[in-house]
């Protein structure tokens, strides 16, 4: 059982203004493993002042850092931000000075229930019980560091503004705006341990800033109520992105009769606004389904840039594209069912290429003229007919993305049409 209020208690100072009460720590205050710390009056650690949480601090009020807060690694902690009231969460104090473990906002008070102005670091998982946390009002900031998660994200609890990620493990921001939760994720293909990656979500129109008639040939409508800022804050980083999309912040043409439009013409897209040629561009695009009203986009290879992204609707191909068929799974045990990537028709296109990426974006096989004379994808890495991952199996089971793209001849015209889509491999 934990035993509270129990810790080693130096140079702090408790004093009450005219207003309200308020705790000043002025020298160290230890939390000691086991133990609880709670405050329900507003807490200031000053310049001066450093706390060392090994144990558990509870803040029910208003909480300034312009001194140091740490933990030490070795011993679990957690802070918990608990209120009735908002509660504002300010100080002076960069990131680095302010370090929390495990981390717990709770609070059901008129939202947002957490004003954020000062900067955090947050180390193991934050646990989004209740509230809006809202970083951007007065330019706070939350720094989830290496392998930091979080968890029960939703609608009633995220962050509205900028979050930042340090590190190369992959990364669901815990973002929304107007209190709704609508989230982006990064998976890394490669990329430093020292690279930091930040991340906004936008509920409006990004036509107002980024104009939508500017954009490449191939794009067709681009979702005109949400749009998302992913930006590399500092060191190397190639990733792919997975955007989510909801029927009810998302363009009606975006979702509406996506199950029937997959394999068509009409595909989604991730399209990236190039601020150096003021033009949106297409970083490509798979669409997942959840149900009929929600879902993701995400990238089959890494982006080319960083910047503003949305969700677009593309065309790949022209009505007259030929009669081609994807068969979208593999299962390479020689039952004689499915035991390679089949594509029914391209023969009839020999000028063809196909391409197939892992979930990391990393390219595991290239052919041109496919299904000639034998040249078929049987779920082996290309490397010598081998896996990469083993060189005596086939690829690991799993979700991988296929991009097809074979010419069509009309007379002497002649046009290039472009398919990309999952691609499932499994050893049953």
């Amino acid at each position: 059982m934990k035993k509270k209020n129990n810790m080693l208690f130096f140079g702090v100072l408790f004093f009450v203004t005219t207003v309200e009460a308020q705790i000043t720590n002025t020298g160290k205050l230890t939390i000691s493993p086991g133990t609880v710390f709670s405050s329900k009056f507003n807490f200031e650690n000053s310049s001066s002042g450093a706390i060392l949480n090994d144990g558990e601090l509870v803040i029910l009020s208003d909480f300034n850092n312009d001194g140091l807060v740490f933990f030490t690694d070795s011993q679990y902690s957690n802070t918990k931000f608990i209120g009735k009231k908002n509660q504002r969460i300010t100080g002076s104090s960069p990131a680095e000075f302010t370090k929390f473990n495990d981390l717990i906002f709770d609070n059901d008070s008129k939202q947002p229930a957490f004003i954020v102005s000062g900067k955090l670091s947050v180390s193991g998982n934050t646990d989004f019980r209740k509230g809006i946390v809202n970083t951007g009002r007065f330019n706070g900031s939350i720094v989830y560091e290496i392998d930091a998660n979080h968890f029960n994200t939703s609608n009633e609890s995220h962050i509205e503004g900028y979050a930042e990620k340090k590190g190369n493990t992959d990364f669901t921001f815990p973002i929304g705006d107007k209190s709704l939760y609508r989230y982006a994720k990064i998976t890394s293909i490669n990329a430093s341990a020292g690279s930091s990656i930040i991340g906004k979500y936008f509920l409006e129109n990004s036509n107002l800033s980024f104009p939508h008639s500017s954009r490449a040939g191939n794009l067709e409508q681009i979702d005109n109520k949400q749009y998302w800022e992913i930006e590399n804050h500092s060191g190397y980083a190639e990733i792919m992105i997975t955007l989510s999309w909801d029927k009810e912040t998302t363009s009606d043409f975006i979702w509406k009769d996506l199950k029937n439009m997959m394999g068509n013409e009409d595909v989604l897209t991730i399209v990236r606004w190039d601020k150096d040629k003021k033009l949106w561009i297409d970083e490509g695009g798979v669409a997942e389904v959840n149900d009929n009203e929600s879902g993701t986009v995400t990238t089959f290879s890494k982006i080319s840039g960083f910047g503003i992204f949305a969700l677009a609707k593309i065309k790949r191909s022209t009505k007259n594209d030929g009669y081609v068929f994807v068969y979208n799974a593999v299962s390479p045990n020689n039952d004689g069912k499915n035991d390679f990537f089949k594509i029914e028709g391209i023969q009839k296109y020999p000028n063809n290429r196909v391409t197939i990426f892992n979930r990391w974006g990393a390219k595991v096989f290239e052919t041109t003229n496919y299904d000639s004379r034998g040249n078929v994808f049987n779920g082996y890495s290309q490397s010598q007919g081998k896996s990469e991952f083993n060189n005596d199996s086939t690829l690991p089971t799993g979700t991988y993305f296929y991009v097809l793209s074979y010419e069509v001849k009309s007379g002497e015209d002649s046009r290039n049409v472009e398919k990309v889509g999952y691609l499932y491999i499994s050893d049953n």
